[in-house]
């Protein structure tokens, strides 16, 4: 159900967010950083059985944006940028995209697969195209890569670590933490922690994320859905037994691991309510993630020749006292743990299209 937000407001930089997912598309439009109008629109499977790919959900997507917009009475011509939840492009370095045709044409034939994300500059282009003097942009998606040469070595020449990430909210809340402290991003150490279905810890290094876990594979701890980082020998024995295709163990790895197989759930909610009723199987689950993060943490610490400022724990779990607690207790000494409980991605892509729109971060161009 939409929100109407904020009425009357001065008509200065009015921008539109969009955030594809697998069966919702979130928009968001902002009066510069006051909240105008939210809603989450939600895809039955009936509907999208329809579509062969995520691709050509396009048409189908951007059109009901453009009726809710309608239907609520929002003044496109007032748009100057429409911002796009950033896809699985190739790698780039942090920051604010204007969409081009390379862009495009990586998001429309990814190198890195098919995800709903790719959806986002898409659509956010086809909107501008038909607006006065809107453009078009996408902000620090899930692919930004600023690992350090370093940290790209796996061990053998055949593998090659990669980053993929939360970007935008470890950027967007690191960000938020140095203006609290009237410092600059780009002059601090931290570490980010971003709690969610899948878990990455970055080291974010003056501005740059020089070494983080692919939360997208599972690398690193386990988390609600995901296996993590798992014993190699056992997973190729696994592999090669004859009993496990490979697709099954790749839902093993991400989307049947972590708390789903050991405790049959994603919802570390239900399971804290579990723990706390004294089921000691939860419990002792629950506590293994909070120790895998916390070992995940002190890693990055070396990472930073332990010159750390802070530690940042964000993401839907951060809600849980309880679960960010136990980490506490076990990093605290490394330094200051600072808690942002949850994730404002439309909020975050917003910041970032009006910093660009203000010459306040300068716009990028894709030209992979």
């Amino acid at each position: 159900m939409e929100e109407f937000l904020q009425h009357n407001i001065d008509e200065e930089i009015r921008i539109i967010a969009i955030n594809p997912g697998s069966t919702t598309t979130k928009i968001a439009v902002y009066q510069n950083m006051n909240p105008v109008y939210l809603k989450t629109i939600r895809h039955s499977i009936e509907e999208l059985k329809e579509f062969e790919s995520i691709i050509d959900q396009l048409a189908y997507r951007k059109q009901i944006i453009c009726k809710e917009l309608r239907d609520a009475d929002i003044k496109l011509d007032l748009v100057r940028a429409v911002v796009g939840r950033g896809g699985l492009v190739k790698p780039i370095e942090s920051g604010v995209y204007e969409v081009n045709e390379a862009m495009i044409r990586d998001l429309t034939n990814s190198p890195l697969g098919e995800h709903a994300s790719n959806l986002g500059g898409l659509i956010a282009s086809d909107m501008a195209e038909t607006l006065p003097n809107a453009r078009a942009f996408i902000a620090d998606p899930v692919v930004v890569d600023e690992l350090s040469d370093i940290a790209r070595v796996s061990g053998h020449p055949a593998f090659r670590r990669i980053s993929i990430f939360h970007a935008l909210n470890q950027k967007a809340v690191a960000r938020q933490h140095a203006k609290s402290i009237l410092k600059h991003y780009e002059d601090l150490n931290l570490i980010v922690i971003h709690l969610g279905g899948g878990i990455t810890v970055g080291a974010h290094q003056k501005g740059k994320v020089i070494d983080v876990n692919n939360g997208l594979d599972g690398e690193g701890p386990f988390s609600p859905e995901r296996s993590g980082t798992l014993p190699v020998g056992q997973l190729v024995s696994m592999c090669f037994s004859g009993n496990y295709t490979k697709s099954k163990i790749k839902k093993m790895i991400k989307g049947e691991g972590g708390l789903v197989a050991y405790l049959g759930t994603n919802s570390a909610y239900e399971i804290e309510q579990k723990a706390a009723a004294g089921d000691d199987k939860a419990m002792f689950y629950y506590e293994a993630m909070a120790y895998q993060v916390s070992k995940q943490i002190g890693s990055m610490c070396p990472v930073l020749k332990g010159n750390v400022d802070g530690i940042i724990i964000t993401g839907g779990i951060a809600h849980s006292k309880f679960f960010v607690n136990m980490v506490i207790e076990r990093v605290y000494r490394i330094a200051p743990v600072h808690v942002y409980p949850g994730e404002d991605e439309m909020k975050a892509l917003v910041s970032n299209g009006l910093m660009a729109l203000k010459g306040e971060i300068k716009i990028k161009i894709y030209d992979k």
